[in-house]
């Protein structure tokens, strides 16, 4: 298992930019697979973006994949989600999670560790 907590969330305006983090407790973060998922008010989570346990591998959402950039520094035990110009529709609890590498491909939405998340709210 994985401690996951996500920070960097908050109230901003459409065209603004945030970064939100998640990190990791324990020495294992670099064997797991990560990923960013969102739910809004009133709808299911939606996956948005993944990225394998080197960071060499990424993969996105059609809906984020201009405008989000997913990243990692394992030696920080730290998943980061780089969002640029946000809009009302991004408004959403925001979370992590991870995955044992190898288990499943980027393109799985099968995760087993998850975080609290973060709230993200865009007024336009």
């Amino acid at each position: 298992q994985v401690q996951l907590v996500e920070s960097g969330g908050g109230l901003v305006q459409a065209g603004d930019s945030l970064r939100l983090s998640c990190a990791s407790s324990g020495r294992t973060f670099s064997t797991y697979d990560m990923g960013w998922f969102r739910q809004a008010p009133g709808k299911e989570r939606d996956f948005l973006s993944a990225i394998n346990w080197i960071g060499r591998e990424t993969y996105y959402a059609d809906s984020v994949k201009d405008r989000f950039t997913i990243s990692r520094d394992n030696a920080k035990n730290t998943l980061y989600l780089q969002m640029n110009n946000l809009k009302s529709e991004d408004t959403a609890v925001y979370y992590c999670a991870a995955r044992r590498r190898f288990l499943a491909g980027l393109r799985s939405h099968e995760y087993d560790n998850w975080g609290q998340g973060t709230q993200v709210t865009v007024s336009s």
